[in-house]
C-alpha cells in the first residue's frame, strides 16, 4: 500500500474547468504553490484532504466535487480507470480499481453484496480525520462515471447515503438519478446485486494485457518493499471490513498458499491471531475517536459477532469499556474557554 495519494495532472484540468485556481486551493490547504506543476505530485493523507477542503471552500458551486468526479469520456480515466474499463463487467472493474489503488494511494475501496444490494464504500487508511465530504463526492462520482461510461447505460443506483448532513439534496439526487440520504452511518453509493454483472461494452483484452501486467509489477515491486510483517499488516487491514479476516484470506491477498504464509510466520516469529487483534484494536481506536458508529456499527465492521463480544475485547485492550474511552478522547479536544481578566 502507497502511504501517499498520487495527484494527476488531469486534477488541473478539471479544476480549471470548474474554474477554480490551483493557487488558490494550493494556499488554502498550505501547499507549495508550484505543487501541481512537478512531474509527479504526492500528498499525505492529512495534504489530501486539506487539498479537497480547500476545493470546496474555493467554489460556491455545492456539486463541485460531483463535476471533479466525473468523466465523460473514456480516454480521459487514469491508467486504473482505464485498467477498470477494460474488465468484462462493473464487478470485475470495481475489483481491478481496488486491486491497483494500492499502488497509488492509501484508500481502500470495500465492495459488499448483500439482500439484493451491492454496497461500494471506500476507506482512508491513514486517516485521523473524517474525509471531507467534496472528496466523497468525487469518488461517488468517478464510480458511476466509470459504470456509465463501461456499460454505456445510464445505470442508476438504488441510493447514495452520506454520514454528513447536505444541501441541495435535490442536485445530488439529480446527479446520481436517485434517493440521497444524509446523517446516515456509513458513506456509501449502493447498486443493485445484479449491477456487478453488468458487461462493460468497453472490454479491452488487448488493452488490459498491456496495461494489467504493469500495474503488476509495480504492485509487487512496492510490496517487496515493506517488511513481510507489514505486508500482513496491509492485507489484514484490507479485509478488516465487516468480517473477521482469515489467514486463508490473507494467504491469498499475499498470493502465498497457506501453508507457506504459516512457516514465513513461524520463521519471522510472528502470530497470525494476534496481528488480527493488534490490527482490530488499531482500528476500534480510529472508529471510536475519529467516526460517528455506534458500538454495535464499530463491532461489526471489526468482524465481532455481536457489541458485547467487542466491548470484552476493547476491555482487554484498554482496561476501560469502548463508550468510557470515547468519551474520554473526545474530552481530550475539547478546548476549555477561559474567563479573561479584564
Amino acid at each position: 500500500m502507497s502511504k501517499h495519494f498520487r495527484v494527476p495532472a488531469r486534477k488541473l484540468t478539471k479544476l480549471k474547468e470548474a474554474g477554480i485556481r490551483a493557487s488558490d486551493v494550493l494556499r488554502d490547504a498550505g501547499l507549495p504553490i508550484g505543487l501541481l506543476e512537478q512531474p509527479r505530485v504526492q500528498l499525505t493523507t492529512n495534504e489530501f484532504f486539506a487539498f479537497w477542503k480547500a476545493v470546496k471552500e474555493a467554489s460556491p458551486d455545492p456539486t463541485v466535487g460531483l463535476k471533479l468526479g466525473t468523466e465523460r469520456r473514456v480516454e480521459q480515466h487514469d491508467p486504473i480507470g482505464l485498467t477498470a474499463l477494460s474488465a468484462a463487467t462493473f464487478g470485475e472493474a470495481m475489483r481491478s480499481a481496488a486491486r491497483y489503488k494500492q499502488i497509488t494511494c492509501p484508500e481502500e475501496i470495500v465492495s459488499e453484496i448483500s439482500g439484493g444490494e451491492w454496497t461500494l464504500r471506500f476507506n482512508w487508511l491513514l486517516a485521523a480525520e473524517e474525509e471531507p465530504p467534496v472528496l466523497m463526492d468525487v469518488c461517488f462520482a468517478w464510480v458511476l462515471s466509470l459504470a456509465r461510461n463501461g456499460t454505456g447505460e445510464e445505470i442508476i443506483p438504488l441510493r447514495v447515503e452520506y454520514m454528513q448532513q447536505r444541501e441541495h439534496v435535490r442536485l445530488f439526487e439529480r446527479h446520481f438519478g436517485c434517493k440521497v440520504m444524509t446523517g446516515c452511518s456509513r458513506n456509501a453509493i449502493v447498486f443493485r446485486a445484479e449491477d456487478a454483472a453488468r458487461p462493460f461494452i468497453t472490454r479491452n483484452a488487448d488493452l488490459l494485457a498491456i496495461l494489467a501486467p504493469q500495474l503488476d509489477e509495480d504492485l509487487r515491486r512496492q510490496r517487496e518493499d515493506l517488511s513481510f510483517p507489514d505486508q500482513i499488516r496491509d492485507a489484514i487491514h484490507r479485509r478488516l471490513t465487516g468480517r473477521r479476516p482469515k489467514m486463508t484470506d490473507v494467504a491469498r491477498e499475499m498470493r502465498l498458499s497457506v501453508r507457506t504464509l504459516q512457516r514465513r510466520l513461524q520463521e519471522s516469529s510472528l502470530n497470525f491471531q494476534q496481528m488480527l487483534e493488534e490490527a482490530r484494536h488499531e482500528s476500534a481506536r480510529h472508529y471510536l475517536k475519529r467516526s460517528p458508529l455506534e458500538l454495535n456499527e464499530v463491532a461489526y465492521m471489526l468482524g465481532y459477532e455481536d457489541s458485547s463480544s467487542f466491548v470484552r475485547a476493547f476491555r482487554g485492550w484498554e482496561g476501560i469499556p469502548p463508550a468510557q474511552w470515547r468519551e474520554s478522547e473526545r474530552a481530550k479536544e475539547v478546548v476549555p474557554v477561559l474567563d479573561q481578566a479584564v
